[in-house]
Order: structure tokens, then C-alpha cells, then sequence
């Protein structure tokens, strides 16, 4: 007897199947993506076979050893992760919990988040295991697979900010699902905002200003960095039903459109905050999950104060960078490594500067495009500069665009040089979108600076509440090397008066 839950599964892996096979083509939307391993190798950490790994949360110890937080409710110290070959030795700290994806050490304890708790572990009797388990907060319901909970690393207050997914990915069956709140060294949860479909990763920029990853889907038409701004709405109004539970919060006074374009709605609900940056579809991610900031002053290459993002389904990497106009968040994202062996699920910068990737397949639940059931792997920098779209900076009349080595001014100064087009997606309950309402940009001039390291692009028009999409194929560094990745893509939410 076929049931309807057996035909939604159908649906859905037919579904999958053109997403996966348009992945095989990253690399050409990327642009010279197999160049990539010339400046960024990526490093295997060997996970040994008795070791049942589905790597999830990760966090660097004062000590130096890496700790990884497992879907199966582990945490392993592991040693020796970070040396070149690795050499790890893995120590089991703690057991017996659920699904830990993000894990922060602080105070001499280990804070762990699962789908139902944020729980602060300890060592009390120093023999290395774990032996006092104290749930921090548990004031969000949990029922079922989808109820994700991901969570940033302690706040300067020493904030835990979690971010709750859906029931299901698309209804709030349980108190605060699709609610980012933040948990208090004391214990207290504080209701932030609400609107969150499936969110998979939390963390701050570089001005500290706290985010979380969304997942493409209902009322996202692909994945984006959201604010989560106290007392906002950021896009999917199942959540609308749990603020009688926040004293002094209120609902927005009308529920968006749909269909409709997330520009029209930021008009009529007021609360209603935008994506910062969007992450076309396909082309920049799929399932976009754990990010973290690069704060390795120079370690990681010329990418500092800069967002690094995993993708699940597509095993790749990605970096975003932010600005913050007319008091709205924006900015863009780059395409960064591909070539991953699993599904991402977290990042981390390690003290000498490299990055550190890992997770999981679920097999027949979420396809992946790298191969490997799991995975801890590193992504070293040797030194050498690659050319790049270093940052993307919106002007009130036009974009200034930063690269990583000097342009061959020549071809920089002409406006045939950049391929702009630009596009939206519909704001509605259905699950994604096309691009729409396309336009193609006219160059008028384009300015290299004096050292070309950065063009001044003037546009004939910048269209507000749309992605800017660049393609910058043609650009030449001045050794005449070409661009790394060729594309990059920018978010306007507002334009600049000055």
C-alpha cells in the first residue's frame, strides 16, 4: 500500500536528483575551481575505525586538542589534529547525549547544545571524562527529527544564542520552534526574535553582531544569513503563535503576502527584518549549515573578519563578508572550496590558522555529493596569495570591489569587464523559488585605484532588494593571472545616500 508519506518521499528524491546532478557542474559556475588545491590544500584528519564518528560540534580546547561534539551524543577530545601530518589520539570526554552540533568551552566546562537542552559538562574530579552534567535551559518543546537546535559559542556577556528549526521544516508544533532565543551563565532564556524556518548554524560577524544560517525552503527562496535582531521577524510566520510566551513582545500586526517579494513585505510588516546576504541556489550552497569568523589575523590568507560557511549537501566552502547601511545588514557572498569527501555540518579556525571541516551522511535521509559517510578534515593555507574578489562594498552609486592582488588596470578600467545582472526571489509559502524579475546592469565607468587593488564600478541603477550577481571573468591580475572564482554575488537590501 503506497501511503502519502511514501509518495512524499518519492517526490522528494526525484526531486533531489536534478539538485545533485547540476552540482557535477560546480565547478564550472565557480570558475577555476580545481585551482583551488594550489593555495589551499585540504588535510585528512584519520578517524579510527573503532571510533564511531558522525562529527557534529566542534570547539578548540586552551590545551590545544580539538573536541568534537557527535550526532550519537558523544565528545571526543582529540590530539594532534592540528600537526602536519596529523596525529590525532582520540579521548572520550563525555557520552550519553543527543545530537550535539555546536559545542563552547568556557570557565574550565564544556557547553554542548542538542536538539532539547543547552547543557554545561564538567570535569570535576580532573581524571579527563566528564562527570557533571547541568542543563543550563530546556524552555523549548522537542518532538521530532526535524526540531534542529544550533547555537553560537559564548557571547562576551557569556550568552549562549540558540536557533531553533521547525517541526517538520514547515509548522511550529512545539513551544518557540522557529525561535532564536539565547541562554543567560545563569540559566535564563530570552526569546530573541522569531521567523526561522531551519536554521543550522549561529555566530557573530566581525562587529559582533549575532546571525544565523537559513535554510532555502517555505518563505526562503534560498539560503541566507538572517540578524537576529531583538524583537524581529526574519521571514516564516508559522512562529507567530508562541508570543504570548514572551512578555512585552508582540506579533506584527499583519502576516506577509504570499506570493509576494520580500522588498514589498519589509513595507507592510514593519518587524520584518531581511536576509543580510543571500546565497543563490545551487550556484552558492544548498544546505548552507556551521559558519565561523576568521579571526586569525592573517593566518588563513587575505580573507580576515571574513564569514566562512560550510554546505551539507554540496560538500563545499564559502565566505560572506557584511555591512551594515541605513542601520540594515548586507553584503555578499564568494565561492571559496569545493572538493570536501562529506556533508558539512561545522567549521572551525584552529590557533595556527587553519580550518577545520567535519560531518556526516544520513544515507537515504538528505543526499550529499562528497562520498564519505563522515569526515574531520583541514583546509591548510600555504602562503601563497591567490587572485580574488576580496570584498564587494556598496556605493550610492555603484559597487567598490577589492581584490587580493592588483588588477591589470587596462582591462579593469573597461566596462565590458563586469557582467552584472541582477534578480530576486518570490517571498512565499511555497518551498523556495526561481530567480525572478531579472534585470542586466550597465556599467558607466569603472575607476581602478591608484595601487589596483580596488575598482570604483558605477552602475546607470542599483536595484534595491535584489542579489547583484558579478561575473568577473574577464578581469586579468596585472602578472595577468585570472580570477580564481570569477563570481560573486551581492545583496541590497538599501542603498546609501552618500
Amino acid at each position: 500500500m503506497v501511503t502519502a508519506r511514501t509518495l512524499l518521499i518519492a517526490l522528494v528524491v526525484l526531486a533531489f536528483a536534478p539538485v545533485l546532478r547540476a552540482a557535477e557542474d560546480l565547478g564550472a559556475m565557480w570558475g577555476t575551481a580545481k585551482e583551488e588545491a594550489k593555495y589551499y590544500p585540504i588535510v585528512n584528519v584519520p578517524i579510527p575505525p573503532e571510533v564511531p564518528m558522525r562529527p557534529a560540534g566542534l570547539e578548540v580546547l586552551p590545551d590545544g586538542r580539538l573536541a568534537v561534539g557527535t550526532r550519537r551524543g558523544d565528545i571526543y577530545f582529540i590530539k594532534g589534529a592540528f600537526e602536519t601530518p596529523p596525529r590525532p589520539e582520540y579521548h572520550l570526554f563525555a557520552s550519553g547525549q543527543d545530537e550535539i552540533f555546536s559545542l563552547s568551552w568556557k570557565d574550565g566546562a564544556m557547553t554542548a547544545t542538542s536538539w532539547s537542552e543547552v547543557l554545561r559538562i564538567s570535569d570535576s574530579k580532573g581524571d579527563g571524562v566528564a562527570d557533571r552534567y547541568e542543563t543550563l535551559s530546556n524552555n523549548w518543546g522537542y518532538a521530532e527529527g526535524h526540531e534542529f537546535a544550533f547555537a553560537s559559542k559564548h557571547d562576551p556577556e557569556g550568552n549562549i544564542w540558540v536557533a531553533l528549526g521547525l517541526s517538520g521544516s514547515y509548522e511550529s508544533h512545539n513551544l518557540f520552534r522557529g525561535w532564536a532565543v539565547k541562554v543567560t551563565p545563569g540559566g535564563k532564556m530570552i526569546p530573541v526574535c522569531s521567523g526561522l524556518r531551519s536554521p543550522a548554524g549561529v555566530g557573530p560577524n566581525a562587529q559582533g553582531v549575532m546571525f544565523a544560517i537559513e535554510s532555502q525552503g517555505p518563505w526562503n527562496g534560498c539560503c541566507s544569513l538572517k540578524h537576529l535582531k531583538q524583537g524581529a521577524f526574519v521571514g516564516h510566520p508559522a512562529s507567530y503563535n508562541w508570543y504570548p510566551f514572551v512578555p512585552g513582545m508582540k506579533a506584527p500586526a499583519v502576516t506577509p503576502d504570499s506570493p509576494s517579494r520580500m522588498g514589498v513585505e519589509r513595507k507592510r510588516v514593519k518587524e520584518l527584518v531581511p536576509p543580510a546576504v543571500c546565497f543563490p541556489y545551487i550556484k552558492m550552497g544548498r544546505s548552507i549549515s556551521g559558519f565561523r569568523l576568521n579571526k586569525t589575523a592573517g593566518k588563513f590568507g587575505p580573507f580576515d573578519d571574513q564569514i566562512f560557511l560550510g554546505d551539507y549537501t554540496l560538500s563545499i566552502l564559502m565566505r560572506a563578508t557584511m555591512e551594515e547601511i541605513n542601520g540594515v545588514w548586507q553584503g555578499a557572498c564568494y565561492p571559496f572550496r569545493e572538493g570536501l569527501a562529506t556533508g558539512i555540518i561545522n567549521v572551525e579556525f584552529t590557533p595556527k590558522g587553519q580550518l577545520i571541516a567535519a560531518g556526516f551522511t544520513t544515507n537515504s535521509q538528505w543526499p550529499v555529493r562528497g562520498t564519505e559517510p563522515f569526515a574531520i578534515q583541514r583546509i591548510d593555507w600555504n602562503g601563497v596569495v591567490p587572485f580574488e574578489i576580496k570584498e564587494i562594498n556598496i556605493k550610492k552609486d555603484g559597487f567598490l570591489l577589492h581584490f587580493t592582488k592588483p588588477v591589470d588596470k587596462q582591462i579593469a578600467a573597461r566596462a565590458d569587464t563586469y557582467d552584472i545582472t541582477t534578480y530576486t526571489h518570490i517571498y512565499q509559502s511555497g518551498y523556495g523559488s526561481p530567480e525572478v524579475d531579472q534585470t542586466t546592469a550597465k556599467v558607466t565607468e569603472a575607476i581602478p585605484s591608484a595601487d589596483g587593488m580596488s575598482v570604483m564600478v558605477r552602475l546607470d541603477n542599483i536595484v534595491q532588494d535584489h542579489i547583484h550577481e558579478f561575473d568577473l571573468a574577464k578581469m586579468t591580475s596585472q602578472d595577468g593571472g585570472h580570477l580564481l572564482h570569477k563570481m560573486a554575488y551581492y545583496t541590497v537590501n538599501e542603498i546609501p545616500a552618500n
